[in-house]
């Protein structure tokens, strides 16, 4: 059973559709409709919805113009949509949200492939040609992959250390000296500096203090001309008559009292009240701060951050240098197990292509291609290189298939190598695989895209009858013109009604003639 399904497919004001809602079913499902009806515009719809520009229908879209498709997959469904605004830019939504053309581009590649008459997204890189080869011969290339990534991965770590050996060597050196010259400072703390500056402050306050105490007793009392003895000398001077008595006492008593404070100022010298050492050692931490500040940031704060980030530029610069040092030697024994796995894969590559090409050129007859030969080829290192060599008649020279094959020719090897590579997580698209056909040999397309979709789900866009009878579920869009507009509609067919549109696509016209055969076909499938 298919594990990715194409649910619905809804249109609004796009071109000639008013109004289109698809609900499809699992297997086979057809689109018919005549000439212009708007089979190209649904499927415009369907390119918008998956994020391309919508080349076949971006004319018809108009203000009003909604589009969306809802896929199945691993039990959850998954909804694109782009919606026109009043200036006709489109704006895009997946799951409902917010998103844009390549957001959808990613989310719907896995989950289904076009193929139309003149292009293909399965042949459009050279990748998913030999995931086609990959996955029918059951190659895994995950060892090579993993080899290729570790060799990358050490080629990049010997690139980033540059230069030589003894370079890197020297790096390492610088980083660890100035790691050791923090760590051997043993900073306290980020506030360290500041408190330090705070005491010196303090100590050197005390120190001028004493000094100028010490001088001011000197020149008061402890001088042989100090200032008290050249009072007291002056005193002396005085005349000693009952008229400069009190004059003399007053004087006297204030030498008593300046006497009195000199020796109290001389208490209060103190050469033990301030250690010189201390200040000569907290002035050197200080130097030594400020330097590491002057090197490494604008306060110890960063200093500090400046020694964790060089602990971690030490620690990897020494597992870089040790890892170094074994990776010429890793690199060699990589490449030897590297060159064994691109021989190996090389080798299942090409023997899994030639024998997909056998079994798609046996197809080949089925889908009216009796006389085309068409073949794989691998190249490149590791057979990592695929494109799909054809040739439409015999004795005409090979060459890249979407180079020589016509709309036509494209549209049904794609049908051949999709019987052949059938992938259940991917819904198939086929616009006009049977243009250019009829007769027995469209009845053989139908066959094979009824087979293809026992195994995936496929949609196809048809003008034949013999191909339309094939489907499990079969959808018509018609054009009519409403009062003077042209408007599209689409509905599913069964019954009466499919064998009346089967006749149509017959005959042109519905008549006995071709109901019968219409009825004959459907019975047939």
């Amino acid at each position: 059973m298919p594990k990715v399904r194409l649910v619905e497919l809804s249109a609004r004001s796009l071109g000639v559709i008013a109004n289109a809602n698809l609900e499809f079913g699992e297997g086979f499902c057809v689109i018919t409709g005549e000439t212009g009806a708007g089979k190209t515009l649904l499927l415009g719809a369907l390119e918008l919805c998956l994020g391309g520009d919508g080349a076949q229908s971006r004319h018809g879209v108009t203000s009003d113009t909604q589009v969306s498709v809802v896929f199945a997959a691993d039990n959850s469904e998954i909804v694109l949509a782009r919606e026109a605004s009043a200036s006709g830019r489109l704006r895009a939504t997946l799951n409902g949200l917010a998103s844009n053309a390549e957001a959808l581009r990613n989310a719907a590649e896995p989950l289904i492939v076009i193929h139309g008459q003149h292009d293909s997204l399965a042949l459009k890189s050279k990748l998913e040609i030999l995931r086609l080869v990959d996955n029918y011969g059951g190659v895994d290339s995950s060892e090579f992959q993993r080899l290729t990534r570790e060799i990358a991965s050490l080629n990049r770590l010997r690139e980033s250390a540059g230069g030589d050996e003894a370079g890197r060597q020297r790096e390492y050196d610088f980083l660890q000296f100035q790691l050791n010259e923090i760590l051997e400072s043993q900073i306290v703390d980020e506030n360290e500096l500041s408190d330090l500056l705070e005491k010196l402050q303090a100590l050197s306050e005390a120190r001028e203090g004493q000094s100028a105490v010490i001088e001011v007793v000197g020149l008061l009392n402890d001088s042989d001309d100090s200032v008290l003895d050249a009072f007291a000398a002056a005193i002396n001077r005085i005349p000693k008559a009952e008229a400069y008595l009190a004059v003399r006492q007053t004087l006297s008593s204030s030498l008593e009292v300046a006497r009195e404070g000199v020796r109290d100022l001389s208490a209060l010298a103190d050469p033990e009240a301030f250690d010189p050492v201390q200040i000569d050692q907290l002035e050197s931490r200080a130097l030594v701060l400020q330097n590491l500040i002057r090197k490494y940031g604008l306060t110890l704060a960063d200093v500090i951050t400046k020694a964790e980030d060089l602990e971690t530029a030490v620690r990897e610069h020494g597992a870089a240098i040790d890892r170094l040092a074994t990776v010429e030697e890793d690199l060699s024994k990589l490449e030897v197990l590297a060159n064994a796995e691109a021989t190996r894969l090389l080798g299942e590559r090409e023997a899994a292509a030639e024998r997909l090409s056998g079994r798609i050129r046996a197809q080949l007859e089925r889908v009216a291609l009796p006389h085309a030969t068409l073949r794989f080829s691998i190249s490149g290192p590791a057979g990592s290189s695929a494109e799909i060599l054809f040739a439409p008649n015999p004795g005409q020279p090979e060459g890249p298939l979407q180079s020589l094959a016509s709309g036509g020719e494209l549209s049904r090897v794609l049908l051949a190598i999709s019987l052949e590579t059938t992938d259940s997580a991917q819904v198939a698209v086929f616009d006009e695989v049977d243009a250019g056909i009829g007769g027995q040999v469209a009845q053989q397309i139908g066959d094979c895209l009824r087979e293809v979709g026992t195994r995936q789900q496929v949609l196809a866009v048809t003008h034949l009858a013999s191909v339309a009878a094939k489907a499990d579920k079969h959808f018509v869009i018609e054009k009519r013109v409403d009062e003077g507009q042209t408007v599209t509609s689409v509905r599913e067919v069964s019954g009466p009604e499919r064998v009346r549109e089967v006749a149509r696509m017959l005959a042109g016209e519905v008549n006995e003639a071709a109901l019968a055969l219409a009825e004959h076909l459907l019975q047939g499938t």
